[in-house]
């Protein structure tokens, strides 16, 4: 049994964004309480769990020191950088651009080019892995729109999205999550006002697939959930973890429906699945912000047709410390008689979910028409076999006249030589192959892991899993990236 918590009121807060900065904090920017629009950043720190409001700086075109309030824009984390784009104050659709450098809280307002995209709100957004960003539909104060936009964060060009073939209808409030080089999107309010529930894949978003753009439906098997708009959905490991929304009940008289549920869409078995929940959820609630810190969910305000949330709310699995310390010993601040969370996947599930067959990975890649596997979304996990870098240079430790049947051997010959190496041993040259096959090797244990720092299944918690390439490497990570090597080795 897995419980969440309510810790803190911070602020009441619909139509804000959340995002999170690397494993260090999580920023909030903007939203909407009583109609009365807001520009406040408020940080959460994640290593010493407090909230905080920092002071930021910057200049704006017209001499402010950052956006102007708003609520139901678009934010993406890049690095240490936030990117807003559009939303809306009162009943006027913005089309500015913003950056928040979070390493000294500053912001800058950006002057891009390009195909520039229309004012808008309710538009949903996703990172390209660390450069660039794609933004889908909206509402533009007029029409409904199914547009597509990418942005090179490094360049500021916008360039709009040729697709061709069948493309789901205009929508906005929806979801858009980038999924290994897939952008999903599901449900959103379309055009005349029906709330959908369709999930699609698009295509050709990297350029190095050289793919065509093209929109796919996809009918995943499974307790799908109803349509609705104004939800998340929050990547975390081979899950994507849907919450809460707003719908629409009724036949000759439509009413308004909100919701609490928990969903999943388990990416190895290709399916929708209801979260069992162990003891009383969140208040149902549409437009709230939910951003995934490890194993843990964090959730934050929302709308409910008639209040506005303040509360925040940790999903946990039950052998979290927080979910064992919060049931035996309930904060004062609660409600009376009420539980203090939510169920998350507990370990045996987890374990269980883990030991698939290779089939549903199999299965999903033919629905999304991707390459999957056990990495994380945006990083590629290369074999051995084609990894020039690494089979030249394990050729170079075995000595000339090694023929190509030696591969295995080469493989084994090279993996010796770090695994006796000392940190001070390891030329800069090697730190790249070293850094990729430390990745293949957890890649290839994925499935028996459960750690809280990938949110997957596991007992290690793997600190470069997550890098590009070794670029990103400093000299002082390198004793502690050997060291969780050879433990790989050993295991």
């Amino acid at each position: 049994m897995i419980d969440t918590l309510l810790i803190v009121l911070v602020s009441i807060l619909s139509g804000h964004s959340a995002v999170n900065i690397g494993k260090s904090k999580v920023v909030v920017f903007g939203g909407l309480v009583d109609k009365r629009f807001l520009s406040d950043v408020v940080v959460f720190d994640i290593d010493n769990k407090l909230w905080f409001q920092p002071e930021c700086t910057g200049n704006g075109s017209n001499g402010q020191v950052g956006p102007g309030p708003r609520a139901f824009h678009i934010a993406v984390a890049i690095d240490c950088h936030m990117f807003i784009f559009g939303g809306r104050f009162g009943s006027r659709r913005l089309g500015d651009f913003w950056v928040l450098d979070t390493d000294i809280w500053q912001w800058s307002e950006l002057t891009s080019f390009g195909d520039l995209p229309s004012p808008r709100d309710f538009a949903a957004a996703s990172a390209i892995g660390n450069r660039k960003i794609v933004m889908y539909g909206g509402w533009d104060g007029k029409k409904w729109l199914s547009d597509v936009y990418v942005l090179d964060t490094i360049s500021l060009e916008w360039m709009q999205l040729p697709v061709t073939g069948s493309v789901p209808p205009p929508r906005c409030g929806h979801t858009a999550t980038m999924v290994e080089k897939r952008l999903l999107i599901y449900g959103g309010r379309g055009g005349g006002g029906p709330i959908m529930g369709d999930l699609w894949a698009l295509k050709g978003l990297i350029e190095e697939e050289n793919e065509t753009p093209g929109w796919t439906q996809l009918k995943l098997p499974g307790q799908a959930p109803s349509s609705r708009c104004g939800h998340t959905i929050t990547s975390g490991g081979h899950y994507l973890l849907l919450f809460g929304g707003h719908g629409t009940g009724g036949w000759l008289s439509r009413y308004d429906i909100y919701y609490n549920d928990t969903i999943i869409l388990d990416r190895l078995s290709a399916q929708w699945k209801r979260l069992p929940i162990g003891n009383e959820p969140p208040p149902a609630r549409a437009y709230h912000s939910m951003t995934c810190l490890g194993s843990l969910y964090l959730l934050f305000g929302g709308f409910d047709g008639k209040s506005t949330f303040g509360d925040i709310w940790w999903l946990v699995p039950e052998e979290d410390p927080i979910a064992k310390r919060y049931t035996e010993s309930p904060p004062k601040v609660l409600p009376e008689n009420k539980d203090v969370g939510m169920e998350n996947y507990n370990s045996q599930f987890a374990v269980k979910e883990s030991q698939r067959e290779s089939s549903a990975i199999v299965e999903l890649q033919k629905k999304l028409d991707i390459s999957v596997s056990l990495s994380r979304p945006g990083l590629q996990i290369m074999d051995e076999l084609e990894d020039e870098e690494f089979l030249e240079l394990a050729s170079r430790l075995m000595g000339a006249g090694v023929f190509s049947n030696g591969q295995v051997s080469r493989i084994q010959v090279l993996r010796d030589h770090w695994k006796k190496s000392t940190p001070r041993s390891i030329p800069i040259k090697e730190l790249g192959p070293l850094l990729r096959d430390y990745q293949r090797l957890i890649a290839r244990h994925l499935a028996n892991l459960q750690s809280t720092e990938l949110g997957l299944p596991g007992k290690e918690a793997y600190t470069f899993y997550h890098l590009k390439n070794s670029s990103q490497l400093h000299m002082v990570d390198i004793p502690k990236l050997l060291e969780e090597y050879k433990k790989l080795l050993a295991d």
